[in-house]
């Protein structure tokens, strides 16, 4: 079938994106789903640093590819072998597949399943096969969703069914945003209640695990950014403080006079960040990073604190989530108002106006941005 899709053409291209235009939307064939595949209709879809990141070289993916990781819409048809779904059901699209077979999936882990992360390096759905094409060639799919398009063919391991009440806008931010944020909090770092806690870096991410951290009854919440006006909001969505990471007596000030926390979580993908995030950290705690780094970047830190503070750091990808089992839970935690990620959402776009969004999210004058399909 043909559908209209965003290609990402060139990892190269200087900003502002809306002169280079490296994503370019056109005509795309589609094949119909393989064994264990579903078609879906795209509804909505998230722009998201990790896409960036993808368009501005940072992390080097196959070209061409059909970009987009973060997305809800209603399955069409179902390949062979499929039982989990059928035609008309909604559902959120995660951005690791999980075969349910390899040693992580088997412990419990399913965000860092084996063959999942092979096939989002080469650019393949789980099966191996690409099954969009243009011009007698094919394209790659972005971390097997590739949802910068009215239609997409994805692995059902790659999706999880949700109520047909929530708004496809709201849905679309339970594939990365609020998988990532929230589970940093939830899974990685098993927060507990009437923790003192901080974020840093309050981007669509960053805010979720703000508001994940509030969910889950921290008695205190710092938010840290370099952006004043996302520093305010963060204040509206329940942070106990604010700190400005540009002064670099901050972060000295505040734990000379409050002390350090119990949970850290840096969500800004930078060095500096994550080391703002360990300074925060308090004897006996622990820093959790979500965030992608530059894949050359490395981090020093002075290593005996690790013994002599019992500290703890750990890393955490999709929140070290479970996304059949997570999923519907946040989205309960949402439909009862105390996660309220859909406030996160600052703009609605069109497919066409996809490299506009990317000069906004790359200047910080957006957090989510969500494209909408009819």
């Amino acid at each position: 079938m043909k559908i209209d899709a965003a290609v990402l053409t060139r990892d190269d291209a200087p900003a502002p994106y809306a002169q280079s235009q490296p994503l370019q939307v056109g005509r795309v064939e589609l094949d119909r789903p393989g064994r264990g595949e579903l078609l879906v209709r795209i509804r909505a879809a998230g722009l998201c640093h990790s896409d960036l990141s993808v368009m501005n070289g940072d992390r080097q993916r196959g070209l061409p590819l059909v970009l987009g990781h973060e997305a809800a819409g209603i399955v069409e048809a179902v390949g062979d072998g499929v039982n989990s779904f059928t035609e008309g059901d909604h559902v959120v699209m995660a951005f690791v597949p999980s075969c349910g077979d390899c040693l992580p999936c088997q412990s419990g882990r399913p965000a860092l399943c084996e063959p999942g992360a092979a096939a989002n390096a080469e650019g393949t759905l789980l099966s191996g096969a690409r099954r969009l094409h243009q011009g007698g060639k094919e394209l790659n799919h972005h971390l097997g969703v590739a949802c910068f398009a009215d239609h997409a063919v994805i692995s059902e391991k790659s999706c999880i069914k949700i109520s047909e009440e929530l708004p496809f806008e709201h849905a679309a931010l339970f594939g990365c945003a609020v998988l990532t944020g929230v589970g940093a909090v939830i899974n990685t770092a098993a927060m507990t209640a009437g923790s003192s806690a901080a974020v840093v870096g309050l981007g669509g991410v960053g805010l979720s695990a703000l508001l994940g951290a509030i969910a889950s009854g921290a008695r205190a919440v710092v938010a840290v950014d370099t952006n004043p006006e996302r520093l305010e909001f963060a204040r509206e969505l329940g942070a106990t403080s604010t700190l400005d990471s540009t002064d670099g007596d901050a972060v000295a000030r505040f734990t000379r006079d409050h002390g350090r926390l119990e949970y850290v979580f840096e969500m800004a993908g930078a060095v500096p960040a994550l080391q703002t995030a360990y300074a925060l950290t308090g004897r006996g705690g622990t820093t959790v990073t979500a965030g992608l780094p530059h894949p050359d970047a490395e981090l020093t830190l002075k290593a005996v604190t690790l013994t002599t503070e019992e500290r703890t750091l750990k890393g955490s990808y999709i929140g070290t989530a479970v996304p059949r089992r997570d999923v519907p839970r946040y989205v309960a935690l949402f439909q009862a108002g105390r996660l309220p990620v859909d406030r996160l959402v600052t703009h609605s776009l069109a497919l066409a106006d996809l490299n506009e969004g990317f000069d906004r999210l790359a200047s910080g004058d957006a957090i989510r941005q969500i494209v909408l399909f009819d």
